[in-house]
């Protein structure tokens, strides 16, 4: 047997795969090998490795070239004033890997691969990387079966939200920071995210997230992260908020923002109470009579006159000479010398 039958044999052995992927699709394949082969991951190619099949790995290749195409065509046509750098900006968020997961987890294409062990027990059916792989492998097996208009009839369907947050010039822009700009604008509120439950082993948890505004739950989401069951919760919360801004509003309910805005504080009627009745209050009592004023005595005339402006004149004591041990001494006032043209009495004698 040739390895074209074993690989036909393994196809016909597993036509639930191929069926179910037939039937999310909307299509057939006739080469239903080929179709197999863009669902089955390597890590299963080397665990049976006695079934002589191939991984998608070179679908995958085709598939990258056929969505820049593709891709590339429709943003030409929504934007024809746009230049080609902003053009190579727009295709690379639409065609990274989380728009391609995103694509995948559309039709739940993670169910449908063949994976090995190792990747089943690391929670690889909801790896992003390994998902938007495979989406590239199923739309090369397209194009293979029923040319570029078969597979850009499935792109285009994929995307056409991706197109229109394009458009909206809100491609670049994650569903988290989507929902925060847009409960600032309508409520001036924030969002609030909380973890609700955890299921699975610590290898392979998965987490589920709420959001509210204002204690108003706008959406729940699941994840192998927090992170990603954030983002899809947000994801939801800005699909309930777009519908409800696009449903005409009913007689005597409320619009959204009405719905989600903070209550304004009313004051409240504060009562006086009586007052308590407390002890008697004391009798006044009269204040005393100030204290007469003293007199003061009667001065004496010198003070007086010092007290009207008269002063006594001090006598100036005579300046210490220094003397030659250091010490001071008192000096002592000079005698006055006689005038000129006088003679000075005789002495008189002892015994005179």
């Amino acid at each position: 047997m040739t390895a074209s039958e074993e690989q036909a044999t393994q196809a016909a052995a597993a036509p639930d795969r191929v069926a179910e992927l037939e039937a999310r699709l909307g299509l057939t394949f006739s080469d239903r090998v080929q179709a197999l082969t863009a669902l089955t991951h390597k890590s299963y190619v080397n665990e049976h490795r006695e079934e002589m099949g191939q991984d998608n790995e070179r679908l995958e290749f085709l598939g990258d070239a056929v969505v820049d195409l593709i891709v590339s065509h429709r943003l030409m046509e929504r934007f024809p004033r746009a230049r080609e750098g902003e053009l190579s900006k727009m295709r690379a968020s639409v065609v990274d890997e989380a728009g391609l997961a995103s694509m995948a987890r559309s039709i739940e294409l993670g169910r449908l691969l063949r994976l090995g062990r190792g990747e089943e027990l690391t929670g690889g059916r909801e790896k992003s990387s390994l998902l938007a792989d495979a989406m590239e492998a199923v739309i090369a097996a397209v194009f293979l079966e029923r040319g570029l208009r078969g597979a850009q009839a499935l792109v285009d369907r994929s995307l056409e939200e991706t197109y229109a947050r394009a458009s909206a010039g809100t491609l670049d822009r994650d569903y988290k920071t989507q929902l925060q700009e847009t409960c600032q604008s309508r409520f001036r509120l924030s969002p609030r995210y909380r973890v609700t439950a955890e299921h699975g082993p610590d290898h392979d948890k998965v987490f589920e997230v709420e959001v509210a505004v204002h204690g108003q739950v706008l959406g729940n989401g699941k994840g192998r992260s927090k992170k990603d069951a954030e983002q899809v919760a947000a994801s939801r919360a800005l699909e309930a908020l777009q519908r409800s801004a696009a449903e005409p509003e009913e007689a005597g309910s409320p619009s959204p923002p009405e719905a989600l805005s903070p209550p304004m504080p009313q004051p409240e009627a504060i009562a006086e109470a009586p007052a308590a009745p407390g002890p008697p209050a004391p009798e006044a009592v009269p204040a005393p009579p100030p204290p007469p004023e003293r007199k003061k005595p009667a001065r004496s005339p010198a003070a007086a006159q010092k007290g009207a402006g008269g002063r006594r004149t001090a006598r100036k004591r005579p300046k210490a000479a220094p003397s030659r041990a250091g010490k001071t001494k008192t000096a002592r006032p000079k005698r006055p010398k006689p005038r000129a043209g006088r003679k000075a009495s005789p002495r008189r004698g002892k015994g005179r």
